[in-house]
């Protein structure tokens, strides 16, 4: 009987550990295939961002003579950065080596380097997508990233010089920005609401594009106010119109989840982005006679860029007004503001995603609506929460400076140790030739 009894106690005993274990089985992360599958495709389309993208929105902006140095430095962006994301990068983003120290504020930490401890059984909860997924997604953005500053600088740079460059910039500005609003750092604990990139993305690159544009100085042939014609309009079309696609990877799939806040992200997006287009092919039409093509492309580029950092927490309301007001602040800065200032930013890399991303995050902080992010979630001050409009102010305001310092001091070390711009004549006859020995077009 006494036996009994002790294996009664013995089992009562258990029971509890046994409990525990169930639950601990229970909460480990499981694969969802649905949300697996659209952050896939989504690293796709952002990848299209880039290559063909952006290669070809900016290639057909330039002159016939260097379109080769631009699509040859966005190629390079794509391999150089992802190299370095794997390398070191996710690590530094979103490692957790450093949790809970003061470094911690600034980077992850170095337990992600060349990916440790990333296997294929690594699921990201709650999304439930492999965390190798995540990595390429996320590397995506890095490549983009240095890759929007080209349009600054375009038809004057050494391509060592931009290389190298672009290298230090991803390292010392990219990953701690991406950090301090996505990886835990001191920015997303204040809670500052960049859902996929205004301000690591676009004012990061925006601010460095402008400080690249001074440091540089204008091209040779820079006459203010008479802007270099495009060698391709149809390229510059076919370029915007593969990052409106991928625009939808870019901003839906920051969700990392095939829900209704990444079908809010996706609509908002092409809303705003068409209200920005429409904006800007009005006011072209008004002041300038003639709805243009370019113009509207540029248009719709601005509202893609400022619709980046709200399309998880607003509205269609929200999206049209985003899209209206980013269209008339880009093209005051573009058409009017860059002319008087008389600063050659080729390609309006300022002008447009600079601006834009300003616009974007502070506004965000006004449509932000709890419709959107759910009941525990942000709104901003049209709700009555002024608080959340101050910590996008202080948010856009910190990205302006630290990318502004940081380029100026790369800018600097890039150009003692290789030099940056080419001489006179390169310039004069072309980067293709000189910078690459080819010509895009063989006559």
């Amino acid at each position: 009987m006494k036996r009994y009894l002790y294996l009664v106690l013995i089992l009562l005993f258990l029971m509890p550990f046994s409990a525990m274990a169930q639950g601990a089985v229970a909460a480990t992360p499981v694969l969802n295939a649905g949300n697996t599958a659209w952050i896939t495709m989504a690293t796709i389309l952002v990848m299209l961002m880039t290559i063909p993208g952006l290669a070809l929105f900016y290639g057909g902006l330039v002159r016939q003579k260097n379109v080769l140095s631009i699509i040859m430095q966005c190629l390079i962006c794509v391999c150089v950065v992802s190299v370095l994301w794997v390398a070191f990068g996710y690590s530094w983003v979103f490692g957790k080596g450093f949790e809970g120290m003061a470094i911690g504020h600034f980077i992850g930490g170095f337990d992600k380097v060349f990916l440790n401890g990333v296997t294929t059984a690594s699921i990201l909860s709650p999304a439930g997508i492999p965390e190798i997924t995540f990595v390429l997604f996320q590397c995506m953005f890095a490549v983009i990233t240095p890759g929007l500053i080209i349009g600054s600088f375009a038809e004057r740079v050494k391509f060592s010089g931009f290389l190298f460059f672009t290298v230090l910039w991803s390292i010392l500005v990219y990953n701690p920005m991406a950090h301090f609003v996505w990886g835990g750092g001191w920015l997303q604990q204040m809670g500052a609401i960049d859902f996929a990139g205004g301000t690591v993305v676009h004012i990061n690159a925006g601010i460095s594009a402008l400080v690249m544009a001074l440091m540089l100085g204008c091209r040779s042939d820079y006459k203010s106010g008479h802007p270099t014609s495009p060698h391709q309009i149809p390229y510059v079309f076919i370029g915007a119109a593969f990052l409106w696609l991928g625009w939808f990877g870019f901003n839906a799939g920051s969700g990392l989840t095939a829900d209704g806040l990444d079908a809010n992200a996706f609509l908002v997006t092409h809303i705003a982005t068409c209200v920005s287009a429409l904006t800007w092919m009005i006011i072209d039409w008004v002041l300038n006679k003639k709805p243009t093509t370019v113009g509207v492309c540029t248009g719709a580029v601005a509202g893609l860029v400022a619709i980046t950092p709200a399309s998880g927490s607003v509205g269609i309301l929200g999206a049209i007004a985003i899209g209206a007001v980013s269209a008339i602040v880009c093209f005051w800065m573009v058409a009017y503001v860059k002319i008087k200032l008389n600063y050659d930013d080729s390609l309006d890399a300022f002008g447009v995603h600079g601006i834009g991303g300003i616009v974007g995050s502070i506004l965000t902080g006004v449509f932000a609506t709890k419709a959107i992010t759910g009941p525990t979630g942000a709104e901003g001050a049209l709700f009555g929460n002024w608080h959340q409009l101050l910590v996008q102010i202080i948010a856009t305001l910190f990205s302006i400076v630290y990318s502004g310092v940081l380029t100026y001091i790369l800018f600097k070390i890039v150009d003692k140790l290789v030099g940056i711009r080419v001489a006179p004549r390169e310039e004069e006859e072309g980067l293709d030739v000189y910078e690459h020995g080819e010509n895009a077009y063989n006559s």
